[in-house]
């Protein structure tokens, strides 16, 4: 069970990072559509597990958009820094990880569908 500061400070920050996947998809992530669709925080607020969501060409692949996410997670955090560095005491370290929820609902679907 998460405390109000930690649904707080998810809040915000997933508030954020959506503003910064938006602004700077086409120069750091090629352009692919980026979606965060959970943040959850650890106790300390030192780690906050971003969970995301592209939506893509047929073509890309999740787990290298994936990848280009994560190494390019030290200016996304700067950019963080710079949007809530007065709002909260220290910028929490940013885990990424690939929501498939959508993918589970798809495949659920065409299961029943059969």
């Amino acid at each position: 069970m998460a405390s109000i500061r930690q649904e707080k400070t998810a809040n915000l920050i997933k508030q954020d990072l959506a503003v910064i996947f938006s602004e700077n998809s086409r120069e750091l992530f090629g352009g692919a559509f980026i979606t965060v669709t959970v943040v959850r925080m650890t106790p300390d607020l030192g780690l906050a597990k971003v969970y995301l969501s592209f939506f893509t060409n047929a073509g890309a692949d999740k787990d290298a958009l994936l990848e280009m996410v994560r190494s390019k997670s030290n200016a996304v955090r700067g950019k963080l820094g710079r949007k809530i560095g007065k709002q909260v005491r220290i910028v929490p370290e940013l885990a990424f990880y690939l929501d498939d929820s959508l993918d589970y609902a798809d495949e659920i679907d065409n299961l029943l569908k059969k």
